[in-house]
């Protein structure tokens, strides 16, 4: 140690970052969530088929002049038909005027339909004109309109009176008779008394048939068969009835006769007219029958009085069908067929009519009550208000109108409720009524706006939005010019798009992708909404060739290219993406962003500081080079300068990046099999010289048997793989330095088929210079790049590259001899592989890459391949002696490279795209949970720094007086199940957590009680040597790093449940150890407040990682010849780093300098192992040091002027900075005294020390006392005077000042 144990003012934590502003590393998305998309839920607002009423019959049976002899009528009576009273002219020319007004009052609704009066026809008339317009009408619907207020009532069994052809006998007309001639899909309209009957009887005799023709299909009668048209059911008929079973129709004779068919097709008439027969219609002055038929105005123009009333009503009408039907039955009656939508949105109001007059109109289907639905209220209010203006109008044609505040109230509803709302309340009723206005100049924006607010609750408002038909109305809105609507369209469609992708089709159809292409090339519109643009056309891409062809065309790739480069980090991404998108499997895409050099445009965000865009970047190059089309030197070199471009970030700090990167290399490898596979088989063949006669692991199935091949003789074989040794000292060995003397000229081995004269022959292509090297160099590095990713930290990264490896290795290993390597052989950057070898390959590739899944990995691979089947039982019999080597075929088996080849790669995918597009479906607008100070997220953080602050302030009293206090009192003691090699206190929690060679256990040191233990997933030949509380004054994570310089974060680590247990990232923070007798493993120092993690060890530089962009900021180099052993860095400044090395050099570096300046200081002061290096606190904190003369161990407290040592002597010294002697720990207490074991490590309390006289710690508690083990590891707690040592014997140990008794 140093002499320099001055103690320096201790600095007040009030110094120190807030709870609340400090850095909560690790926190993102990509932390949390799996990367997969979310699930798709099968959208029903789409109807299968839409349907239109192509053919009406109308039939009248008036025999105007005579009443039907069933029925008395009153007098005065209902005399109106269609609006024109029969008496005012001759029977006949009213019968045609009447149904003449009837056709007029049905082409309101449908004018494209074709209409066939029968006035009061005889049963024939009816047959033919059924039948032809069924004949005419196909598969379209036909609606039949029976008007039967001049014949008898419906007989019981349902029928319905005609007239023969003289008018002297009234004849019935069975339902039966009817449905037959109709057909289906048909519409049923009765107005006549007691209708109710014959909706009764169509049912039954539905019934009937449909049991019928199931008889007959089992019989196998042909009766129907020859109809000529479907049959008609309960299903797929409708009918509307004036009145039930038993009523009468009303005979008031302020009422038309036919109320029924006035409330059907002039809705807004009859609706003024009983408005005014009311008792209300007295509170608007000067109101009368006469002048309500004279409101002004055209139904169909919205400006009008007349218009707004329709637009009202329609409204109205549409909002309480929506509020009280069933999703699938609005669908079907309001949305599928224009006549049918308005018929029974007129039918409510039917309902509300002639319930005021006992009569009760009734439909099949039937609908639930709705003429006391409060909407009718608002109805009301908007007719008192519209009608209040009649008489000054009617008077001063220059009179204003003023228009109704019914939609601008109605919005208002509409925007309380999303003040409130969520998915578990109910939805909201002014939903139909938004849809509406969207169209209207005057509301339109305020209820884009409102309904952009409402689809960002979730991907449920957005299916609910589409189910009430939003979607032709926000279609059409794109044709719009209008600025100030392009957010919120923009927004809104990406909301659409992220629940339901198949929308895309629609939005090619109608062109209206020029709308988002001409948002993303708008400079002036905002980055988010570029970026939702980016969203929406990335969609519209995805998978649909249409809509690749469409974005090609519209110029897509070069929009995107131009703003690479924006500030904003989504926008970037979307563009990456929508590239990656437009591209995929289509190759003039593919080509275009060849001419506008897209891959090197792409190459600068493989360096952003946002890892999504990283990964982004890495999906739309991966994407970029995996083309199943015809290859060309061209195409090659630029994939290989993709692959080669792929090196350099093999090794990124987030998991995200290595997986679309090992998804983009096994593209690469599907490209150039045959290359790859050349240099797998020189490198067996080196491997066989290097190791003569000892079997080489050639390869590793899925099964667990490795692929072993020998030298002494041409013998493949299999070994069952006992452990994972195996495989990684075949990633070690070829990730070696041997490796890269596989190839050192311009030239590679290629293989010889075994069947043919057909091999992989390379030349070099002058034409291409950019890339310096031969091309089998090329191959050769991006082969170690491969080896590397085998023992990549993250598991799913892992998997999959050691599939490819595999799937290469595994082809090599079984194919025939490689030949020589052709030296100094003249050979281009890529070539096209044998014809036969590519033919099947490019068909496989081809195929979509989701053929199977892991679900433990992850990422989506075929590991049911045919390259992972072998052959091998064909050539073994059943049973056969325990050493015999099997027949003779074994000892060269030959893979046939043809079409038939069985050993065919996969590309890999993952879901990182779906992933991505799961954003959109979130609510952006609401607060965070960690923003809203009324969640249960925000209570939980305020309890726990209340609580830190209070730990804290409670550790200050025993930080100034642990320097004259003794430190030993054993608190806790027990045994780990391991020998500890790291120990460390949690700061706020009373556990710590302790590591031995490949897990981590964790101890309650209060209560005594073992909490929990993980794995930290570590190679067996590594151990852990480093370990860290990340985010502790939050949500606690911790890091974990190995002596392979590996570093795995670990969430929920305490959780009693394994699966809960979470790997948050992992990394390899330093590559290419150097090979040493003694080395240090991996040595880091985390900086929780800026997000630093400084990482060495047996290495000769010091890299500094970004926990937020997880990228290597810096490798700063220590220029020493031996490892680094300790680190420690000034979290103030956060410039000053200090390296203690193995050599005993104290080393200082200023990070903020350049690599070549940044050494300012080289402390000599040991001649051996530095164990500790420390920098106190404050801007004049002094550097402690401790080497490893007879010590092992060495900790001081961050804030206490105390610092302990564990040695080989089985003992630990506890001293202060001036030098004194505090405590000597030998035993474990117990009884008659337990000593201690050799300790190694220590740790102490944050905050906490005792307030009584110095002591020797020699024993454990326990029978005789045990002698501590040699030192491994002391740790203080950060804040609190507490020291926990764990030594060799795997005791772990907490000792304390001496706690005072009462």
């Amino acid at each position: 140690m140093t002499s320099d144990f001055e103690l320096t003012p201790l600095i007040d934590d009030d110094d120190e970052l807030s709870d609340w502003n400090l850095l909560v590393a690790f926190n993102e998305l990509r932390h949390w969530e799996k990367i997969e998309g979310s699930k798709k839920v099968t959208q029903t607002w789409r109807m299968k088929e839409r349907m239109k009423t192509v053919s009406v019959a109308l039939v009248l049976c008036l025999n105007v002049g005579v009443d039907p002899p069933d029925i008395v009528k009153t007098s005065p009576c209902a005399r109106l038909e269609c609006w024109i009273d029969p008496v005012t002219a001759g029977p006949q020319k009213t019968l045609e005027a009447i149904g003449l007004n009837l056709q007029k009052q049905y082409e309101r609704w449908q004018p494209r339909a074709r209409y066939k009066q029968s006035l009061d026809p005889t049963v024939d008339e009816v047959k033919k004109l059924c039948s032809s317009l069924r004949r005419n009408a196909k598969e379209e619907r036909v609606l039949f309109h029976y008007n039967g207020h001049g014949v008898p009532k419906p007989t019981v069994n349902g029928e319905i009176w005609v007239f023969n052809k003289s008018y002297t006998q009234y004849i019935p007309l069975s339902i039966y008779d009817l449905q037959t001639w109709m057909g289906s899909p048909s519409i049923y309209v009765y107005d006549c008394s007691k209708a109710g009957i014959i909706v009764e009887s169509f049912h039954q005799f539905s019934v009937q048939r449909e049991n019928e023709m199931e008889s007959a299909a089992l019989n196998g009668n042909s009766r129907y068969s020859g109809s000529g048209s479907p049959i008609s059911s309960v299903k797929n008929c409708i009918q509307l009835a004036a009145c039930g079973a038993k009523e009468l129709l009303p005979m008031n004779p302020e009422l038309p006769a036919d109320l029924f068919t006035s409330c059907l097709t002039t809705p807004i008439k009859i609706a003024l007219k009983w408005y005014v027969l009311q008792n209300t219609s007295k509170l608007v002055p000067g109101l009368t029958e006469e002048s309500v038929d004279k409101v002004p105005g055209q139904l169909n123009d919205r400006r009008t009085m007349l218009g707004e009333l329709n637009w009202i009503f329609t409204a109205i009408t549409d909002t309480i069908a929506w509020n009280i039907l069933p999703r699938e039955l609005f669908q079907k009656l309001f949305r599928q067929d224009l006549l049918v939508a308005s018929l029974f949105r007129n039918f409510l109001l039917a309902e509300r009519i002639m319930r005021s007059y006992n009569c009760t109109p009734t439909s099949s289907p039937k609908l639930p009550p709705t003429y006391q639905h409060p909407m009718w209220q608002a109805w009301d209010l908007a007719l008192d208000l519209c009608l209040r203006q009649l008489p000054a109008l009617l008077e001063d044609e220059n009179a204003t109108f003023q228009h109704s505040p019914f939609f601008t109230d109605q919005l208002t509803a509409f925007q309380v409720w999303l003040s409130y709302g969520s998915e578990h309340r109910s939805p909201p009723e002014q939903l139909p009524i938004v849809l509406q206005v969207l169209l209207s100049q005057v509301h339109r924006l305020r209820a884009l706006e409102l309904l952009g607010r409402f689809l960002d609750l979730g991907s449920w408002a957005v299916s609910l939005a589409l189910s009430v038909g939003i979607f032709p109305y926000v279609l059409k809105l794109l044709q719009s010019s209008a600025r100030e609507l392009r957010p919120l369209l923009v927004f809104i469609w990406a909301k659409i798009l992220s629940v339901d992708s198949s929308c895309q089709a629609d939005l090619v159809k109608d062109n209206g992708h020029k709308y988002f292409l001409s948002v993303l090339s708008d400079p002036y519109m905002p980055a988010e909404h570029r970026t939702m643009a980016a969203f929406v056309l990335a969609m519209i891409v995805n998978e649909y060739r249409q809509g690749q062809e469409a974005a090609l065309q519209g110029n897509l790739i070069a929009l995107s290219l131009e703003q690479l480069c924006d500030l904003n980090s989504s926008l970037r991404q979307w563009l990456a993406l929508c590239l990656g998108k437009v591209w995929t499997q289509f190759d003039n895409a593919r080509w275009c962003g060849v001419r506008d050099i897209a891959h090197e445009k792409l190459y600068k965000l493989l360096e952003d500081d946002v890892p999504e865009v990283r990964a982004a970047a890495v999906f739309a190059l991966g994407t970029f080079i995996a083309c199943n089309t015809e290859r060309t030197d061209h195409a090659n070199n630029i994939d290989l300068s993709v692959g080669m471009t792929f090196s350099n970030i093999a090794q990124d700090g987030s998991p995200l990046v290595r997986k679309e990167l090992v998804v983009a290399f096994s593209a690469l490898v599907a490209q150039f099999e045959s290359q790859f596979t050349a240099v797998a088989a020189q490198h067996l063949e080196d491997e066989k010289k290097k190791d003569k006669g000892a079997p080489v692991v050639a390869a590793e199935t899925s099964g667990g048997w490795n692929i072993v091949t020998g030298l002494s003789e041409p013998f493949t074989g299999m070994k069952k793989s006992t452990s994972r040794s195996s495989f990684k000292g075949l990633v070690n060995s070829s990730s070696s330095s041997h490796l890269l003397g596989i190839v050192q000229s311009s030239s590679v081995a290629s293989v010889d088929s075994g069947s043919s004269t057909d091999t992989s022959t390379l030349r070099r292509n002058s034409s291409n210079s950019n890339l310096s090297y031969g091309c089998s160099t090329i191959y050769t590095n991006l082969w170690k790049t491969l080896l590397s990713l085998t023992a990549d930290p993250n598991p799913q990264v892992r998997e999959v590259v050691k599939y490819i490896v595999n799937s290469i290795k595994l082809k090599a290993s079984t194919s025939a001899k490689p030949k020589p390597v052709i030296q100094n052989a003249r050979v281009p950057h890529s070539a096209p592989s044998s014809p036969s070898n590519r033919a099947s390959n490019l068909n496989h590739i081809g195929t979509p890459p989701n053929n199977g899944i892991d679900e433990n990995v992850g990422i989506k691979k075929d590991f049911s391949s045919p390259g992972m089947q072998y052959s091998y039982s064909a050539q073994f019999s059943r049973s056969r002696k325990l050493f015999d080597k099997g027949p003779n075929g074994m000892e060269e088996p030959i893979i046939q490279e043809d079409s038939k080849n069985p050993l065919q790669f996969s590309i890999s995918s993952t879901e990182f795209f779906q992933w991505c597009c799961k954003r959109f479906a979130e609510p952006v607008m609401r607060l965070s949970e960690e923003k809203d100070p009324e969640s249960l997220s925000h209570h939980d953080r305020d309890f726990k720094f209340r609580r830190n602050c209070l730990i804290r302030d409670e550790a200050k009293d025993e930080q100034i007086k642990a320097g004259f206090n003794r430190l030993d009192d054993q608190v806790f003691v027990n045994k780990n199940q391991g020998i500890p090699t790291v120990i460390k206190f949690h700061p706020y929690e009373s556990y710590i957590a302790v590591a031995d060679k490949e897990s981590i256990s964790f101890w309650d040191w209060e209560q005594g009680t073992k909490m929990g233990s993980i794995q930290n997933e570590n190679i067996k030949s590594s151990k852990i040597s480093t370990m860290e509380f990340v985010n502790p004054h939050d949500s606690t994570l911790l890091l974990c790093g190995s002596d392979d310089g590996a570093v795995r974060i670990w969430r929920n680590c305490l959780s009693e449940n394994s699966d809960t247990k979470e790997l948050v990232t992992a990394f390899q923070a330093i590559t290419e150890p150097i090979p040493l007798t003694k080395g240090s493993g991996l040595v880091i120092d985390w900086e929780q407040e800026s997000g630093r993690l400084l990482a060495s060890g047996d290495v000769r530089y010091i890299r500094v990682w970004d926990s937020v962009t997880e990228l290597k900021l810096q490798d700063i180099p220590t220029g020493a010849d031996s490892c680094v052993t300790s680190l420690a860095s000034d979290s103030d400044g956060r410039s000053l780093v200090i390296a203690g090395c193995g050599d005993g050099t104290v080393r200082l570096f200023d990070r903020r300098l350049a690599p070549t300046e940044c050494r300012v200081m080289t402390l000599r002061e040991h001649p051996r192992w530095v164990v500790k290096v420390h920098l106190q606190k404050g801007a004049e904190g002094k550097i402690v040091s401790a080497s490893n003369a007879g010590l092992t161990a060495v900790d001081i407290h961050k804030h206490a002027d105390v610092l302990a040592c564990g040695s080989f002597n089985q003992m630990i010294g506890v001293y202060n900075q001036s030098g004194d002697s505090l405590s000597t720990i030998k035993y474990h207490e117990g009884f008659l005294g337990q000593r201690i074991g050799s300790i190694n490590c220590l740790a102490f309390h944050p905050y906490k020390v005792s307030r009584d006289a110095l002591s020797t710690i020699k024993y454990h508690e326990g029978f005789l006392g045990q002698r501590i083990g040699s030192i491994n590891c002391l740790a203080f707690h950060p804040y609190k005077v507490k020291l926990a040592a764990g030594g060799n014997d795997s005791f772990i140990s907490v000792y304390s000042t001496a706690v005072r008794r009462s």
